[in-house]
């Protein structure tokens, strides 16, 4: 996404008249989100060809950490400036612990993935992920935690979006393929206007910040994105803890 009007520097605020803070967000992050786009992990898994047994690994992953990332809206929740953010941040995390947990639950217990031999463990890349998450929205400044929980958001929502659109032909011959059910999901109007009303809260919470706090809200959403990379190469090229 471009930015509708070049921002020269992000300490003075006056500078981004007239465009979104969340743009400059999006515009620092372009060649991290390059290289998501050219992930392995994302192109196979648009086209059908992402092994079953990586994919159900992706998915008991992405359960663990959707676990502790409601604790991380949870505490924003409580920091929010005003009940409307409050009840947005809330409703967020009660989603994603109801009905997003519900999805992978059906996806793990549905038959269409390989048995798992062990329980799962978060992976080094999960678990980094979720305690930044955790930590900084319970020790930063609103401003800062709302901008680390971002990229959850927006970066998943363009990516539902875009392998929604290359997995058309995967989709046709088998709509109940369980990565059909994953895009589906994240394609879904209702997730895509949910990532538009974070985008506002964020650029509001900016709107508010001092110079200082941008500055750690702009390297709060780069260190998130950073993590968003990491979980899914993660995913195709495991990572083992090491022996205990």
């Amino acid at each position: 996404m471009a930015m509708t009007t070049p921002v020269q520097d992000s300490s003075d605020h006056s500078a981004t008249e007239g465009a979104r803070f969340t743009d400059l967000l999006w515009e620092r992050t372009a060649d991290l989100r390059a290289l998501i786009d050219d992930m392995e992990f994302l192109r196979r898994l648009g086209d059908g060809t992402l092994p079953l047994d990586v994919f159900r690994h992706y998915i008991e992953q992405d359960s663990l950490y959707l676990a502790e990332y409601t604790k991380a809206l949870a505490l924003l929740a409580t920091k929010s400036p005003d009940p409307q953010t409050a009840a947005f941040w809330a409703t967020s995390a009660a989603t994603a612990a109801v009905v997003e947990t519900q999805l992978h639950g059906e996806l793990l217990a549905g038959g269409s993935l390989p048995e798992s031999t062990q329980a799962p463990e978060h992976s080094p890349a999960c678990l980094g992920y979720v305690s930044y998450l955790t930590a900084t929205a319970s020790t930063e400044p609103y401003p800062v935690g709302a901008a680390a929980v971002l990229p959850c958001f927006w970066i998943y929502a363009v990516v539902g979006r875009r392998l929604a659109a290359t997995a058309h032909e995967v989709l046709a011959a088998d709509p109940s393929h369980p990565y059909a059910q994953w895009v589906t999901t994240y394609d879904d109007p209702a997730f895509q206007e949910s990532v538009e009303s974070a985008r506002r809260l964020v650029d509001a919470a900016a709107d508010a910040a001092t110079a200082e706090q941008r500055e750690a809200m702009i390297r709060a959403f780069v260190i998130a994105t950073r993590y968003e990379f990491m979980f899914w190469d993660t995913s195709l090229n495991q990572q083992s803890w090491p022996a205990s």
